[in-house]
């Protein structure tokens, strides 16, 4: 059996375990019915996700002109701190920035090979958590906007990570922590302009992931590199596909690249 389509984040429900799919074009992979499965995937092409064309992807699943132009790789995207919808000012598109910024943001705590301090929409509780393969994770702030989120995140990776090592998290080299406690330690950081966003009485969630063998010596496949490939998968976390042989595919790094994949 065979699928086609250009690569874009998978799909996730937050399930025990949680489910994936990768959608490909009019159909879907429901990628946890394809553990312990030997899968062949194999690069077509490009399809830029803005133009729609076969330009060669230059980042984030974009060609080279649209990620200079499109409001969904500004720079406020990655530094929340730059966001600038609440004063009025446009960056690339004024509408599309008063959308995404001025909604409810969350400032959290996620352990996924470490504690981190991180930000992400309301809406995306707790789909970003799983992006990143944390096991644990709690809300700390509720701001209105996602200025206010980027500059307690500042703040605030001062004293905590904002980082994870995708290597531990994939080998499953982790320890819970009490995220909580954590929590209590870094409220007196919080800017003053957040301190009443702060959020005092929630739990943890806990996340698991569909993973039957964790890999010892992590191999990445690079689709520029090796443009066919033959594994059995043994498991997903985060946004990566884990196989039988080590290797480790980021789905999210490769969005914007066609590919055939085949069920062998």
């Amino acid at each position: 059996m065979q699928y086609q389509g250009v690569l874009k984040k998978m799909q996730t429900e937050n399930t025990n375990p949680v489910n994936y799919y990768l959608i490909m074009g009019n159909d879907f992979l429901h990628m946890n019915q394809l553990i312990d499965k030997e899968v062949h995937i194999e690069f077509i092409g490009y399809q830029c996700l803005a133009c729609g064309e076969n330009k060669k992807i230059y980042r984030q699943g974009y060609c080279y002109d649209d990620f200079y132009k499109v409001p969904q790789a500004a720079d406020w995207i990655m530094k929340p701190e730059l966001s600038k919808a609440h004063l009025d000012i446009e960056d690339r598109d004024l509408a599309y920035e008063k959308k995404v910024q001025l909604q409810p943001h969350i400032v959290y705590l996620a352990n996924s090979s470490n504690v981190k301090v991180g930000v992400t929409r309301k809406t995306q509780v707790p789909t970003r958590w799983i992006d990143q393969g944390a096991h644990e994770a709690l809300e700390i702030v509720e701001v209105p906007n996602r200025y206010l989120a980027g500059i307690t995140e500042i703040a605030l990776k001062e004293h905590v990570s904002d980082k994870t090592n995708w290597r531990k998290m994939l080998k499953n080299d982790i320890e819970d922590v009490n995220l909580i406690a954590h929590r209590e330690a870094l409220k007196e950081y919080i800017p003053e302009e957040a301190k009443s966003y702060f959020i005092a009485d929630n739990d943890e969630t806990h996340i698991h992931f569909p993973v039957s063998k964790y890999p010892e010596k992590l191999k990445t496949l690079n689709l520029d590199k090796t443009p066919a490939y033959d594994g059995v998968l043994k498991g997903v976390k985060g946004q990566y596909l884990i196989f039988e042989d080590d290797t480790v595919f980021n789905v999210r790094s490769w969005e914007g690249y066609v590919v055939r994949i085949s069920l062998l």
